[in-house]
């Protein structure tokens, strides 16, 4: 009998994940043929469209709760403008984290590589998609909802010591539970068109970037020292926890004229809030599991963070 030794393991697991160059390159050719400049490609300035929602009713945080029952058509399609101001300001503090992260990455790796380049256009894209957002907040004519000061620290010292699977980690949850909302968002004509206009592009693009980092982190699981690997489960367990409590800032409910403690609690409470988290992030961590994320203790963080079934 033959035994596969873990250093022979190893190299046949490497030896079945595809070539980062050959994927960056496919990569590259899409970003050519369908890349947008969200100020040309939009109208920002027609009017919005009276009766329009701002987001799904149903991805708004507190669809079918008691206070919604309670609420206007009026003030439930304006709490879904200021949820989606909301999800664009997490939007630009996560890309801000991710655009660092990918400098990071390609610090030390060969400029002339399309590996490399691929990185570079992606944070080009990152760049056109935190400003689009931005715009999106002022044309919305609401607040910015940063993150909490705790999250902006908690941020700060991920990218701060991140290993690099921890780092696609975090981007794929990051880009992926908001991908699938956005996905039921841009087609839904009770949507507001510059809402749809908005999310359209960010589904076209952010479908390399998801590609991108799916096919790092498979290599990274492969490939990185143990520790990185362990590392990497803890951390990503945490990240999930700060992220699922950051998806909706509490300050909404305030801005629209509601209670904003009965109003956290009923969302807390809904299980109809919990089960479009864990179906936005099916996809993420069933693939997460299977390439040996989702183990021990940063299973359960995950569990925790009500992403995770």
């Amino acid at each position: 009998m033959t035994i596969t030794t873990g250093a022979a393991a190893r190299r046949d697991a490497l030896g079945l994940l595809k070539d980062r160059e050959k994927v960056a390159l496919r990569l590259l050719d899409s970003s050519a043929k369908h890349s947008f400049d969200p100020d040309a490609e939009l109208d920002w300035d027609a009017p919005f469209e009276e009766g329009r929602w701002f987001w799904p009713p149903e991805l708004v945080s507190l669809y079918d709760t008691p206070l919604w029952k309670t609420m206007s058509e009026e003030q439930r399609i304006e709490l879904s403008k200021h949820e989606s101001s909301a999800l664009a300001s997490l939007g630009i503090w996560f890309e801000i984290i991710l655009m660092q992260l990918l400098c990071r990455h390609i610090y030390d790796k060969s400029p002339t590589s399309s590996h490399v380049r691929y990185a570079l256009t992606e944070i080009e894209d990152e760049c056109r998609h935190s400003k689009m957002f931005a715009r999106l907040i002022q044309r919305n004519d609401t607040p910015v909802y940063p993150v909490s000061r705790v999250h902006q620290n908690l941020g700060r010292l991920f990218k701060t010591v991140s290993t690099t699977p921890g780092s696609f980690t975090a981007t794929l949850l990051g880009e992926e539970i908001l991908d699938w909302m956005q996905r039921l968002t841009f087609p839904d004509e009770r949507i507001q068109p510059l809402v749809r206009g908005v999310t359209r592009i960010h589904v076209v693009e952010e479908a390399r970037h998801v590609r991108y980092a799916r096919e790092e982190l498979r290599h990274q699981m492969v490939s990185a020292p143990r520790w990185s690997r362990e590392f990497t489960r803890l951390t990503s367990g945490e990240f999930a926890r700060v992220f699922s409590k950051a998806f909706i800032n509490p300050e909404v409910y305030t801005n629209v004229g509601l209670d904003k403690r009965e109003a956290v609690a009923q969302v807390a409470a809904s299980g109809h809030r919990r089960e479009v988290m864990q179906t936005g992030a099916k996809k993420l961590t069933d693939f997460l599991d299977d390439i040996g994320v989702l183990r021990g203790a940063g299973r359960r963080m995950w569990k925790s963070s009500g992403l995770l079934a």
